[in-house]
C-alpha cells in the first residue's frame, strides 16, 4: 500500500526561500525591538536571551532558546548569559509541560555547522518535546516530521505564559 504525506509548507525551506536569507533570525535590527511577535515566532524577549518556535519543527512545541548578542561559540557567553539561558530554557520546559503534555524532551545545541547547527553563527539551544509512541520511526525511516498542531495555534497556547514572566507584562506596559 502506498501512502503519501504531503508537506508543501517545507519547500520554501528546501528551496531556502523562507528563513535563511532574511539575516540572523536571533538578531534584531536596530530600534525594533520587541519582546513578542508572533510574526517572527518569537515567544518572548529579554536583554540577554530569546525563545521563538522553530519555523521549521521536528515536534509540536520544538522551542529555540539563544543569547540575543550575536555569538557563534559556547565559550564567549558571559556567566551572566549562561545564568539567563539556563533560566528561561527551565522556563520554557515549565510552560511546554502545562500546555502539550510532553512525557519528555530533547535539549540540545549543536555547536557548529559541522555539528549541525542550522545556524550556526548564532548560538541556540534546542528544546524538544517528546511524547511516548510519538513518531520516532518516520524520521529515521523517511526523513518525514508529523506535527499535530498549526505552528500558529501552538504559539497562541503558549505566548501567555511567556507574557507572564515579563517584566513588562508584569508593569502593565
Amino acid at each position: 500500500m502506498n501512502k503519501t504525506l504531503w508537506t508543501p509548507w517545507r519547500m520554501a525551506y528546501v528551496e531556502k526561500k523562507e528563513g535563511r536569507d532574511k539575516g540572523c533570525i536571533f538578531c534584531v535590527a536596530e530600534g525594533e525591538e520587541k519582546t513578542f511577535a508572533k510574526e517572527e515566532l518569537l515567544l518572548y524577549r529579554e536583554p540577554l536571551v530569546a525563545v521563538l518556535m522553530n519555523r521549521f519543527p521536528y515536534t509540536n512545541g520544538h522551542l529555540l532558546v539563544a543569547p540575543t548578542r550575536h555569538l557563534a561559540d559556547l565559550t564567549d557567553l558571559s556567566e551572566e548569559e549562561n545564568t539567563a539561558i539556563m533560566r528561561l530554557m527551565q522556563k520554557s520546559v515549565t510552560i511546554l509541560r502545562a500546555h502539550l503534555a510532553p512525557d519528555g524532551f530533547n535539549i540540545g545545541l549543536n555547536l557548529g555547522e559541522t555539528a549541525g547547527a542550522g545556524i550556526a553563527a548564532h548560538l541556540h539551544w534546542h528544546i524538544v518535546p517528546r511524547w511516548d509512541g510519538d513518531h520516532n520511526f518516520m524520521t529515521v525511516l523517511a526523513e518525514v516530521r508529523t506535527i499535530p498542531e498549526h505552528i500558529n495555534n501552538t504559539f497562541d497556547r503558549l505566548l501567555p505564559d511567556f507574557q507572564a514572566i515579563s517584566p513588562q507584562t508584569r508593569q502593565g506596559k
